[in-house]
């Protein structure tokens, strides 16, 4: 077995192990603050998207000076 084959029975094994170690209080606040930090990220990278989309359209409708001066 490599080591990067951890299993079933040994996902099981460290979530116990952090259990005991941590309490049950503690890694339930961890994981609810690790659940905010992922949804703060998807919202910054929807808005960053939006944004870039934005600037895409604002590009696209700007039109050459040389246009310009031929309306």
């Amino acid at each position: 077995m490599g080591v990067g084959n951890i299993g079933v029975g040994g996902l099981l094994l460290i979530a116990v192990v952090v259990l005991v170690l941590f309490g049950r209080g503690k890694v339930s606040s961890l994981m609810g603050e690790v659940g905010k930090g992922i949804s703060a990220f998807k919202k910054g990278v929807k808005e960053e998207t939006e944004e870039a989309k934005q600037s895409l359209e604002a590009a696209r409708d700007v039109t050459p000076e040389q246009e310009k001066d031929k309306a």
